[in-house]
């Protein structure tokens, strides 16, 4: 008989489960969901990716809620509380509405060993699968192949941008990874790539397959000014465009694209989901989303932003670029061992003064003294000089560090894992240090 009570105890046992962390297969996931007799009345969209998946999840959400509809949304990481992987209607679910979800997983898997991945996807999906929803949002989290959500058979995939990451895994170029992501298409569905430039090996697949593939800058555009943009589309029978919209709350010059093929997607489902012109307005207008390049009111200016890859980190440093005129920038910097350090390095050395390198509280993390050590050679014969460099023993100590030696017309940047943005949301945020405040 189970004795497991709270989401803590549950995690806990699915963490001791499986003796890796990681493993790709998906005979598992299917056989233990065939068992629960998970099946989904509503629409299901899936979103792989490198970069914007979780951009394109928050769009596709908060645009269909304004046209109206119920929304379910699993997305990953959380930032914070594991409870942020499940949406229902805009908020997270709370922890209690998943425990029996896991007892249910727990029950049906017999001897089926699982990762604790493959457990709390079961668990989440089941419990969104239950619900009267309009929608459901399902986010990758590593490929696509192997990963578990690719289980579910969805009516609409969307693939956003693809770069290299997790290439241990994936593969060693764009090619191999784009491959892998394709895998969440189905024969005869739309699949919606975002990427402008997609690896051939993500048309083929669809081609090979006989997915209904929707290219941007073939079957769907966009294009804007310094106030405004608009999107168009021309697949098959659709044929619409949406002119004089403001630019998505998300900020970044790369959320254009994200916001172009989270509008594909939903014109793709049309005949099942119609949204009107007002709700994809006003749902970019509003959409929300922690750690993307989000900037925190107050000063000094304060940037958080989850980039940990060479792509995403030069998105970052560009929109840095863009931001104006800053006396120092500080970083607080923590990131996973195998990740390019030396990529991302690259990109934010000319824009940062002073650094804070973080131990982060997982296996795979990089130590501070050895980020700190990366981060001197990169910046050797800097322009300016070399930065100041100091460790922390975790993000929030850099944070304060970062705050107490700031000044009002500085900027701080924190950047890297999940768990280096994470860190400092879980702690608060503190701003200027004592000796600055009047």
């Amino acid at each position: 008989m189970n004795t497991l009570n709270t989401l803590e105890e549950w995690l806990a046992h699915c963490a001791a489960m499986h003796p890796k962390t990681m493993d790709l297969s998906l005979e598992r996931t299917v056989e233990v969901a065939r068992r629960l007799g998970v099946h989904f009345p509503m629409p299901v969209i899936t979103v792989a990716g490198t970069n914007g998946k979780g951009s394109t999840c928050a769009m596709l959400e908060s645009i269909a809620r304004r046209a109206g509809y119920c929304t379910g949304l699993y997305q990953k990481p959380e930032l914070v509380h594991f409870e942020e992987r499940c949406r229902v209607d805009g908020a997270p679910v709370k922890a209690d509405e998943l425990v029996p979800h896991f007892a249910a997983v727990e029950q049906a898997r017999g001897d089926i060993t699982l990762t604790q991945f493959e457990f709390s996807t079961l668990a989440i999906v089941r419990l969104l699968s239950l619900l009267p929803l309009d929608l459901l949002i399902l986010e990758v989290g590593l490929g696509g192949r192997y990963d578990s959500v690719n289980a579910f058979d969805a009516d609409c995939a969307v693939i956003t941008s693809i770069d290299l990451d997790h290439v241990e895994w994936l593969g060693p170029d764009r090619e191999s990874i784009g491959l892998e992501k394709a895998q969440i298409m189905r024969p005869g569905k739309p699949a919606i790539v975002s990427d402008p430039l997609p690896p051939a090996s993500v048309v083929k697949h669809a081609d090979a397959i006989g997915a209904d593939l929707w290219l941007v800058g073939r079957d769907f555009n966009h294009a804007g000014d310094r106030q405004q943009w608009s999107w168009s589309g021309h697949h098959g029978q659709i044929q619409r465009r949406y002119h004089g919209m403001a630019y998505p709350a998300l900020r970044g010059a790369n959320q254009l694209l994200n916001a172009a093929g989270a509008i594909a997607a939903l014109e793709s489902l049309r005949p099942r989901l119609p949204v009107t012109a007002q709700a994809i307005r006003t749902g970019l207008a509003m959409v929300e989303l922690p750690g993307r390049f989000q900037i925190v009111p107050g000063q000094p200016a304060l940037v958080l932003d989850v980039a940990h890859n060479p792509q995403a980190v030069a998105a970052l440093a560009l929109n840095l670029d863009a931001m104006g005129y800053f006396a120092r920038t500080h970083a607080v910097f923590g990131v996973m061992r195998d990740k390019d350090i030396q990529g991302l390095l690259a990109k934010m050395v000319p824009l940062v003064d002073v650094w804070h390198c973080c131990a982060l509280p997982v296996e795979r993390a990089a130590g501070a003294g050895e980020l700190a050590a990366r981060v001197q050679a990169a910046a050797a014969g800097r322009l300016g000089g070399p930065p100041a460099v100091f460790t922390h023993d975790g993000p929030a100590a850099g944070l304060r560090a970062a705050a107490a030696s700031a000044d009002p017309a500085d900027r701080i940047v924190v950047f890297g894992s999940f768990h280096t943005v994470g860190g400092v949301l879980k702690e608060g945020l503190p701003r200027l240090g004592a000796a600055h405040v009047a």
